[in-house]
Formats: C-alpha cells, sequence, structure tokens
C-alpha cells in the first residue's frame, strides 16, 4: 500500500525513522507571506483537537520562497516540500500558491493519520498542469453561497486551482447586476421546472418557483474564501446563446419572435441574442460588472449550442449581416464572441469559451475548452490558443457512474466510471508536440439538470473528482490505479466523517 495515503499522489517520497506528536505541543511559525496559509492551517489542526503551545520546543514553520510571478495565463509556479523530523515539520512553498498545495497535502496526512503522530519523511511535489479544475453549473438548480464553500473546501483538500462557475442558463441568472436589476428580479427565478428526464413523454413539471441568485457582495466574499486557498473563480455568462432568461428580463435582447419566460424545461432554448449595437453594449455592461467582482485572468463567455434558426428567419438579423458583411450567421456568431473578447483584452483579461467559438473563425486572444471531444482543443492549440480539455467522455460527472443505471439516482445519461476518469489523458496523442505546451489543463463538468441539491452533487462528484485530480497531478508514467484506489480507501473514512455523500462503487 501507498505509504503517503495521498490523492493525488505525491512525486518524491523519502521515509525517515520517528514520528512528530502533534498532541505534545508545538509551535506554529509563518513568515509573512505564509501569514494566511498559517490561519487556515490553526483553523485545520483545530478541528482535530489540536493547538499551538507557546511553551513546546517542537516547531511547525510555513515557509514561502518568494513573491508569485504570473504568466500570460495567469499561472504561478507551485511547487512545495514537506519535512518532517521528530522535532519539527516545515512545509516550504516555492510561491504562496505552492504553500497553499503544501498546506493541503499536510491536511490530507492529518485526516488520514491513525492517531496524532505523523511519520517523519520528506515529500517533493509539483503539478503537471496548470489549470486543475471544476465546473459548477448553479443556473439549471441553485446551490447557496455557503454550499459553494463547502465545494471550493473540497477542490482545495485535493489541490485543484479553478473553479469555473456557470452563472447563467436559458433557466435562471443567477449574479446580481447593478446596472440590470430584472435580470435577477425576473430571470433568476422560473415559475415550474421538469419533473423526471427530459426525453420522457407526456412531460410534467413541479409546478413551484423556483431560483436564487447571489449578490454581489456575496460574490465577492466567495472569491476571497477561494483566493485565501489560491482557488481562483472563472465566471460563465454564456452567450448568444443560453440566454432566455436574460431576454426575459429585457426582450429587446431577443430576435422579436416572442416575449418568452424562464424556461422551466431542460434542453437548448431556441431564443438567443440579437445582434444590435445596443445588445452588444448590454452584454458589455454586464462583464464591466462581472470584471469588478472576479479579479481573475479568465472570463468564460460560453459560446456553446446557439441555435441559428431565428437569426436565419429575422429581416433584421439578415439585414445586420448584410450591414457587418457577413457570409452566414456561424460568421456573425463569431463577429458577436470577437465584440466580447475585444472588450475583455481591452480590460486586461483573456477570453475562454466552449469550442463552438471556433465556428465561423476564432477571436485572436480566446482559448478554448473542447468539449465535444478533442477535436476542438486540437485544433485550437495547432492555432496557438491556449485550450482546456473538457471531453464529455471522461469528464463530465453528470454522466452516470456505476450499472445497471436503474439503481443510480437519475442522470443525463452517459457512463463514466471511476476507471475511466482516471485513465484519461490531457494531451492527445495526435497533438504535435511543439504545441502541447497550449494544453493548460483539464477540469471536471457537474452540471445540475439532474442534480437538485447538496447530496446528490457529492454524490455524482466523489469519489471521480479524486481520480481526476490524480489525473491532472501526476506524469502519465507516476499513474497506478491500484495503488490509487487503495489510497480512496483512506479517504472513505474522510467521506464518512464529513458527511460527504460519496458513491459507494469504484468501477
Amino acid at each position: 500500500m501507498s505509504v503517503t495515503g495521498l490523492i493525488p499522489q505525491c512525486r518524491e517520497y523519502e521515509k525517515k525513522e520517528g514520528t512528530f506528536p502533534l498532541d505534545s505541543g508545538f509551535i506554529l511559525k509563518a513568515d509573512k507571506l505564509s501569514f494566511q496559509q498559517s490561519g487556515l492551517l490553526r483553523q485545520y489542526l483545530k478541528e482535530l483537537g489540536l493547538s499551538p503551545d507557546e511553551t513546546s520546543s517542537r516547531i511547525i514553520s510555513l515557509i514561502t520562497e518568494k513573491e508569485s510571478v504570473y504568466d500570460e495565463a495567469g499561472f504561478s509556479e507551485e511547487a512545495y516540500t514537506i519535512a518532517v523530523s521528530r522535532e519539527s515539520i516545515e512545509i516550504r512553498g516555492v510561491t504562496k500558491e505552492g504553500l497553499a498545495r503544501g498546506v493541503q497535502a499536510f491536511r490530507q496526512m492529518l485526516i488520514n493519520a491513525d492517531s496524532t503522530e505523523i511519520p517523519c519523511c520528506r515529500i517533493s511535489d509539483s503539478p503537471r498542469f496548470r489549470w486543475r479544475g471544476m465546473h459548477l453549473d448553479v443556473s439549471r438548480h441553485f446551490f447557496s453561497a455557503e454550499q459553494i464553500k463547502r465545494f471550493i473546501s473540497h477542490l482545495a483538500l485535493y489541490r485543484f486551482n479553478r473553479l469555473h462557475l456557470h452563472l447563467t442558463d436559458d433557466q435562471g441568472w443567477r449574479i446580481e447586476i447593478k446596472k440590470y436589476p430584472e435580470l435577477t428580479r425576473t430571470g433568476a427565478f422560473r415559475s415550474h421546472t421538469l419533473k423526471g428526464h427530459y426525453s420522457k413523454t407526456p412531460r410534467k413539471y413541479e409546478e413551484n418557483r423556483y431560483g436564487g441568485f447571489y449578490t454581489q457582495e456575496e460574490m465577492k466574499d466567495l472569491v476571497a474564501y477561494a483566493r485565501e486557498r489560491e482557488i481562483e473563480i472563472v465566471p460563465e455568462i454564456d452567450m448568444p446563446g443560453h440566454m432566455q432568461a436574460a431576454i426575459a428580463a429585457y426582450p429587446q435582447l431577443g430576435c422579436g419572435f416572442n416575449t418568452p419566460s424562464v424556461r422551466p424545461l431542460w434542453g437548448i432554448s431556441q431564443d438567443i441574442l440579437n445582434a444590435e449595437e445596443s445588445t452588444v453594449s448590454f452584454m458589455q455592461d454586464v462583464l464591466e460588472e462581472i470584471l469588478a467582482v472576479f479579479p481573475g485572468k479568465f472570463i468564460h463567455i460560453g459560446g456553446d449550442e446557439v441555435p441559428k434558426y431565428q437569426w436565419e428567419n429575422s429581416i433584421r438579423i439578415q439585414e445586420r449581416m448584410a450591414e457587418l458583411n457577413l457570409g452566414d450567421e456561424e460568421e456573425l456568431q463569431s463577429w458577436f464572441i470577437r465584440r466580447m473578447d475585444s472588450f475583455l483584452t481591452s480590460e486586461g483579461r483573456r477570453t475562454i469559451g466552449w469550442d463552438e467559438i471556433l465556428e465561423g473563425g476564432l477571436a485572436d486572444n480566446a482559448a478554448v475548452m473542447s468539449w465535444r471531444g478533442e477535436e476542438g482543443g486540437i485544433k485550437a492549440a495547432g492555432m496557438e490558443h491556449d485550450v482546456v480539455m473538457t471531453p464529455q467522455s471522461h469528464t463530465y460527472f453528470d454522466h452516470y457512474q456505476a450499472r445497471p443505471e436503474e439503481d443510480e439516482p437519475l442522470a443525463i445519461g452517459g457512463y463514466s466510471p471511476l476507471s475511466k476518469v482516471y485513465s484519461y489523458e490531457p494531451v492527445p496523442e495526435e497533438l504535435s508536440p511543439d504545441k502541447t505546451e497550449r494544453v493548460l489543463g483539464s477540469q471536471g463538468q457537474l452540471w445540475t439538470e439532474y442534480i437538485p441539491d447538496l447530496q446528490q452533487l457529492e454524490y455524482m462528484m466523489f469519489p471521480r473528482v479524486c481520480a481526476l485530480a490524480e489525473v491532472l497531478w501526476l506524469p502519465p508514467e507516476k499513474k497506478d490505479y491500484e495503488d490509487f484506489l487503495k489510497r480512496l480507501s483512506l479517504h472513505r473514512r474522510y467521506f464518512r466523517e464529513s458527511g460527504i455523500n460519496a458513491h459507494p462503487g469504484q468501477e
């Protein structure tokens, strides 16, 4: 069995003689750059009934070697070491991000320990990929700020560094925009919600009003909570499709075919944004307020699943395409995305969108999330654009994870068991070696049409999130599925003690 019990497994581990007895007292020391992480570590120790003793000779020290320097994609170095002797524990990060990963690895050592004694050892570690994320759809079903904090804490423990929040869709607009209050006053609530699977007819509905939204202050608090753990929140405002809730709030944004209500049904709405200059300005106003809340480098603007029926059949849209000298509706979508990309670039940020943004021409500074397989990512990387590989075959955690499906809670479909997630390789073989650095990493997707509450969310998330964490951290030659399963058995005890409703199987 693995000696560390860590998930993801560390790159290098050297066992030493003896143990550090935490219950015999210790002093907690931190340099100036490590102060924030020392507060978190103090909290984790307190949860285990342990607290510093200023009279002790034993020392736990946190050291950050240097200020963070960020690359063009907004990432910094994340290497860390943990050195445990009989008299001291030193957690050292090359940057504050590295120290955060080291503190969470040590937190796992505390959780997995059978006693308050930590075995003497030396760990040297760093991640393979820069983007190690999880996505959460809060539009189809709403999760409170406190529930998202719990979600963030899970991500921190497994050394993820990105949380992609899908904040808007046809079924609900979830973020306060002060200039346009109807987006939440009207757009955040639907009058009824589909019951059962989308494909089952005749359809039935829960007739209760459903919804909710986050104020900007609530979201700033969430951003701060995530940043304490060196996790960056990537907000998504999906456009020009998946906009029925926004059009219900402000009908002038639509193509004039109807005035819809917030969509009670899953699937893809035909209601999409028009291409008027006033609509472009409206969405840039929205993004301006988003930028004030979310300080991270990337802003996600969706761009997926945009049905073109209304554009094709609108006299005004066809006139607009002629005004803009555009040949077809794909080029119109590209024009719209480019306008958002130019705005975000002017504000010092970077656009990211689903792989449909390649259609009609990719915006100059955009990164691509490749979800319909890996082809979009390969194409974008070949064009010297950064990519995040998110193929639904391996990274969609709304899929079933065991068979027979009748014994599982209702899900959207698909089959992505734990072993399949662990087998994923984010760098495609077809990608030429000189383009592999364009693959920033990957993330798991939690679309919530069939995930109505936190209990079901964690059931779909665990333990697959643990497998993905290891995929994104370790080089392929260090992965070992059987060893991973042995370590996972230790973590199942943590799931039980933390009230995490994890899936019991490990196919």
